[in-house]
């Protein structure tokens, strides 16, 4: 199994958007094949900074998400609410270790 962990760093006058923005796609993004689990997580010291916690079958389904429309058209409007430039891991679980 894949993590993929993103952290976002958002501008602050524009959190409420993003999360309002977030609850019309979570749903999406959990249903694309290969995605067992979606998370939003808040910061605990930073109120703007989010992370995306996913898990992923493999890497060949994130990489299929990722080369999606809908990853395409989420990445665009998320990205334009950013103040800082987001970063991501992706961690291997289990028997691929």
């Amino acid at each position: 199994m894949l993590i993929r962990i993103v952290r976002m760093h958002f501008q602050d006058s524009l959190v409420p958007e993003f999360e309002a923005y977030f609850a019309t796609i979570r749903d999406k993004v959990r249903h694309q094949e290969g995605c067992q689990h979606l998370e939003l997580c808040r910061d605990a010291h930073n109120p703007a900074v989010f992370y995306t916690l996913s898990h992923w079958n493999s890497e060949t389904d994130l990489n299929r998400y990722r080369d999606s429309p809908l990853f395409e058209g989420v990445w665009a409007k998320t990205k334009a609410m950013f103040a800082a430039k987001a970063q991501a891991y992706s961690l291997m679980t289990g028997e691929r270790l």
